[in-house]
């Protein structure tokens, strides 16, 4: 078992080498032969009891340590302890390494569970369409983390996947997953038979099925033409600390600040001033319904009015107040004086001196932090236990539909995303086919300080606009902001940890992509795939039971 457990150790470092923002994506393409390998030769011995157990134990080690490795940052989370200080939260880091790698290793004991009872070929098929199954799960259900979804592995190559305006990033999930049962096939061959021409055959198909995909995308990156009409921007970056200052210091200062840096480094064609995630109004809560009376709300329509056709769009903390609980959403809670419902609302605003106050509300929230994941039924038995950084301890509101902003003074249709959302392909679509021809990201991912973290949730953004040719104006409360081009290149940017605002120019497309339209359809062929095959192998397995007791009689 030791050569197994090496085996699964090894798989572990080639995933996690192989990952954004400091890895290699090539490691990605023989990050799983070793612990396929491990699972094969285990299978075939006749000595071992309990395969499944094996199997189990040596891919759930293989998980954890990726998933340890990638998101170590997590742990950066800061909590207040009982003395009033605050401590790195090792159950942010720790829980999700676990729960994840669970998850991964389910599927791989169905890959496992499948190739012995229905055969080799079968589980080979099953086992690319039950892990694109498991990613597409990762982006819609209550408990949705995405960030190991195979296609984010190239998002700092960016250049080697040019057609994920086809595919989406389960193009890339698909294609690391062939070229890694391509592998496994013939150095499993050259095991067995011992021969050279296992090897040969090995760099004949392997090679040109990394090389290829590579090539046609770079072709793709430099013939790519940027499409649209020019759209002026300012992002802002206030560099406030979320642990001390954003949440703590008074409101109307933070925006003040804000203010102060918009003004400032404004010109002549600027068209839109794009803010932070949750920039206004820092310690308190904009009321949903009375908005139009709101201080600051009405400061910026003054100043913005000065200039007839400058937009802000904004990150902000918006609450709705419910008269009576019978008016109340599901997500509303209760007031301490036990009358009074509200909602909290992660929300990204559209204002200028004309136009009605266009609103988006985050709809894709971070489990635990924004989102009490399947409230009804966890609530009664863990209560109101949840992770105390990103802003709230309540499940926030969202909306069921996105929404695009849009306004009288130019052609610009923005698609507000606000943060996590950015990392969820075909969500980012549903703005794209409602019109949108710029995506805006507003975002606030410093609460694990100089870290992978925010580096990470920069490059899997940057996804986006490659998928759906769209630019990207990207406002980050510590860093990164920048401007990113249809082909998901950086074009400028503020570093992070830094205080400034940074004009640039993007183009705004209206076509859509072949990945628009369609948005995850490779999910969901994976997902018929999986279901079709998993009902074959139980059918399978019921006949052969039963041969087997009439064998017995």
């Amino acid at each position: 078992m030791k050569k197994y457990i090496a085996y699964a150790i090894a798989s572990g470092l080639l995933l996690a080498g192989g990952w954004p923002s400091h890895g290699f994506p090539l490691l990605l393409f023989f990050g799983f032969v070793p612990l396929m390998l491990a699972e094969h030769q285990i299978t075939q011995r006749a000595q071992y009891k309990k395969k499944w157990m094996k199997v189990f134990g040596l891919s759930y080690l293989t998980f954890v340590i990726w998933n340890a490795i990638v998101i170590w940052w997590l742990h950066f989370a800061q909590q207040v302890d009982a003395n009033g200080e605050f401590q790195n939260s090792w159950v942010s880091y720790i829980g999700p390494v676990l729960a994840n790698s669970l998850l991964m290793s389910i599927c791989f004991q169905l890959y496992h569970f499948v190739k012995k009872k229905a055969g080799n070929l079968y589980g080979l098929i099953f086992l690319p369409a039950v892990w694109m199954s498991f990613e597409k799960m990762h982006l819609n259900w209550e408990l949705a983390w995405p960030w190991f979804n195979l296609g984010n592995g190239f998002a700092k190559f960016y250049e080697w996947v040019q057609w994920y305006e086809f595919t989406g990033t389960f193009g890339g999930t698909l294609w690391i997953w062939l070229v890694n049962i391509i592998a496994f096939y013939y150095i499993t061959a050259y095991i067995n038979k011992k021969d050279f021409k296992y090897v040969n055959k090995l760099g004949m198909y392997v090679i040109p099925m990394i090389v290829v995909p590579i090539g046609i995308s770079y072709i793709m990156y430099v013939t790519h033409e940027e499409k649209g009409e020019p759209l002026h921007a300012l992002v802002v970056q206030p560099n406030l600390d979320p642990y001390t200052e954003k949440y703590e210091k008074d409101g109307l200062e933070i925006y003040d600040d804000i203010r102060r840096l918009a003004i400032q480094y404004i010109k002549p064609e600027t068209q839109f001033v794009v803010a932070p995630e949750t920039a206004i109004p820092g310690s308190s809560s904009l009321i949903f319904d009375n908005m139009y009376n709101d201080l600051i709300i009405q400061d910026i329509r003054e100043w913005t009015g000065q200039k007839k056709d400058l937009n802000f769009v904004t990150g902000a903390s918006v609450m709705r107040i419910y008269p009576s609980p019978t008016l109340a959403s599901e997500t509303a809670s209760v007031m301490r004086d036990g009358i009074t419902w509200y909602d909290s609302f992660n929300s990204a605003l559209q204002l200028n001196s004309t136009d009605s106050i266009s609103i988006y509300h985050k709809s894709k929230l971070v489990v635990g932090v924004e989102n009490f994941p399947y409230r009804s039924i966890l609530m009664p038995i863990i209560g109101e236990f949840m992770l105390n950084f990103g802003g709230t301890t309540k499940t926030l509101g969202i909306q069921p539909n996105r929404s695009v902003f849009n306004n009288k003074t130019n052609a610009a249709s923005v698609a507000p995303i606000i943060c996590y959302e950015s990392i969820f392909g075909d969500y980012v679509t549903e703005y794209v086919r409602e019109g949108a021809n710029v995506l805006f990201t507003m975002t606030n991912d410093s609460w694990w300080g100089y870290t992978d973290g925010h580096r990470q949730l920069l490059l899997y953004g940057n996804l986006r606009a490659i998928e759906n040719r769209r630019a990207i104006v990207r406002s980050a409360n510590s860093g990164v902001s920048a401007f990113v081009n249809q082909r998901g290149d950086i074009m400028k940017s503020i570093p992070y940890g830094e205080q400034g605002a940074l004009n640039g120019t993007v183009l705004m497309n209206s076509e859509l992509t072949f990945y628009s339209k369609y948005g995850d359809y490779l999910a969901r062929i994976a997902l018929l795939i999986m279901g079709i095959i998993l009902a074959y192998t139980f059918a399978q397995n019921l006949l052969y039971k039963k041969n087997v007791k009439k064998i017995k009689k």
